[in-house]
């Protein structure tokens, strides 16, 4: 878009040229307490001060990663007791693929068409967009993709599949949020089969749709689980969180089966245990519903075909990529900061920090909305 940013401060980017825009996609999913939130800040301000990078992670014991992990584990159920973290969400779902591999001794993964894991090897390899596969095929063998929400699905699931792995919702295929009995009916196929079950909540983690993470939401347990964005606060993180037992198999054969220099930073680690108190302590989890209430009431425009997603975590669909061009400019020259989905050229993405005052909330749909429909005539 090149803008030029000066500051950000609550639901706001301020350009270099004095502008001021409404930050309505949250750095795609990632400041969900909105910009420089000041508990986060004075976190990462005190921990730099104290110290940064002293040893790759896991070697010293370090107050920041620990308090963030018993803060976070805290929450979790206990099949999900113990994390791992690291710099980023593609990084979490290739240690979570070499987890599933080691604890079953399988190689073939289960992932979904339009889902998307990452770009790295191995995450880009259960990415289910041909268009980002193809300029670097061969990748890892034995993936097989299946319809999302299909339950045809449940039969490519056999004792050879090392782990399923999905987004409860999809983000960049669309703002697809999976079915509740087709996910409970995929953990029976898995647990009938042996087959861990991995759940991508990279974007929809860390309150975005409601509660901490969908699969509250779903009420069914993944047996990894994979997050990012969000989690660090404005830092970079990401982890992936699993039992004890299945996280044995990272102690041997060899001793250090993963390791990363910078993750779990200690200062990403700081801000995130920072954020993480913040979003349980003062209920912003809560204000995803009202995000979504607001977003359906004022969202009724006939430009609009249809609004779907959970939460904050929403997607808007338009009637043509002329339409949808035209409202996300528009809405950009009237200071509105939209998103386009990597899936299709009809969707526009919102996801609003959960900090955002309900004023601004309205007005901005409210913008959006009469922009859509005057793009459509």
């Amino acid at each position: 878009m090149g803008l030029v940013i000066d500051h950000a401060r609550g639901s706001h980017l301020h350009t270099a040229d004095g502008r001021s825009y409404v930050d309505f996609i949250s750095g795609i999913a990632v400041s969900s307490l909105g910009h420089a939130h000041p508990e986060v800040v004075a976190a990462v301000q005190q921990q730099a001060a104290a110290h940064m990078h002293v040893m790759v992670y896991g070697e010293y014991i370090q107050k920041p990663q620990s308090r963030f992990a018993a803060l976070l584990t805290e929450q979790l159920p206990k099949k999900l007791s113990r994390v791992y973290l690291v710099n980023s969400g593609t990084e979490a779902n290739e240690g979570a693929l070499k987890l599933a591999k080691k604890y079953t001794g399988r190689h073939e993964f289960l992932s979904f068409h339009h889902s998307y894991h990452g770009d790295t090897h191995g995450s880009l390899s259960v990415t289910g967009r041909d268009v980002y596969r193809k300029p670097y095929e061969p990748l890892l063998p034995g993936i097989t993709f299946a319809e999302f929400n299909d339950d045809a699905a449940l039969s490519f699931v056999s004792k050879s599949t090392a782990a399923v792995i999905l987004e409860p919702i999809q983000g960049e295929g669309g703002i697809k949020p999976a079915r509740q009995d087709w996910l409970q009916n995929l953990r029976k196929r898995c647990d009938e089969t042996g087959t861990l079950l991995i759940f991508d909540e990279i974007q929809s983690g860390f309150g975005r749709i409601g509660s901490l993470f969908a699969f509250d939401h779903y009420g069914v347990q993944p047996d990894i689980l994979t997050m990012a964005k969000a989690m660090g606060g404005g830092m970079p993180m990401g982890g992936f969180a699993a039992s004890d037992e299945i996280f044995e198999v990272f102690k041997y054969d060899p001793p250090l089966n993963h390791v990363t220099t910078f993750g779990g930073h200690p200062v990403s680690a700081a801000a995130a245990h920072a954020a993480l108190n913040v979003l349980i302590r003062d209920g912003w989890m809560e204000r995803a519903s009202v995000i979504e209430q607001t977003a359906r009431e004022l969202l009724q425009s006939d430009g609009i075909r249809e609004v779907r997603g959970k939460g904050a975590m929403l997607g808007i669909q338009l009637h043509s990529q002329k339409q949808t061009q035209h409202t996300v400019e528009s809405c950009l020259e009237k200071g509105i900061i939209l998103g386009w989905t990597l899936h299709s050229d009809t969707l526009i993405r919102i996801a609003p920090p959960l900090t955002i005052d309900q004023t601004i909330l309205e007005e901005t749909l409210a913008t959006i909305s009469e922009e859509a429909e005057s793009a459509a005539r």
